[in-house]
C-alpha cells in the first residue's frame, strides 16, 4: 500500500492543480465578461446600429393639413409679418 506521506503528497498535488485550474477558468471568463461589457457600452457610431420601427402611416406625412401649416407659420414669425401689413 502506498505510504500516508504519498498519499497526502498526491492530495496536495491535485488541489495545487485544481486551484490554477480555476483560478485561470475564472481569470479567463472575466476576461470575456469584461471585454462583452466594453463592446456592448460602447459609443454607438452612426450607421452601425440598427434602428427599428418607423410610421403607422408614413403617407400622412406627404401633405401637410393647415393645422401643421399655421403652425409652422407662427415657428418661421410668417404670423407676425402679416398682422403688421
Amino acid at each position: 500500500m502506498a505510504s500516508e506521506e504519498l498519499t497526502k503528497n498526491i492530495a496536495y498535488l491535485l488541489s495545487a492543480v485544481l486551484f490554477f485550474a480555476m483560478a485561470w477558468f475564472i481569470a479567463k471568463r472575466a476576461g470575456e465578461n469584461r471585454q462583452t461589457m466594453l463592446d456592448e457600452l460602447a459609443p454607438k457610431v452612426a450607421g452601425e446600429d440598427i434602428l427599428g420601427g418607423g410610421a403607422k402611416n408614413p403617407s400622412q406625412f406627404d401633405e401637410p393639413d393647415e393645422d401643421a401649416l399655421d403652425e409652422m407659420a407662427e415657428l418661421l414669425g410668417e404670423d407676425d409679418e402679416e398682422e403688421h401689413q
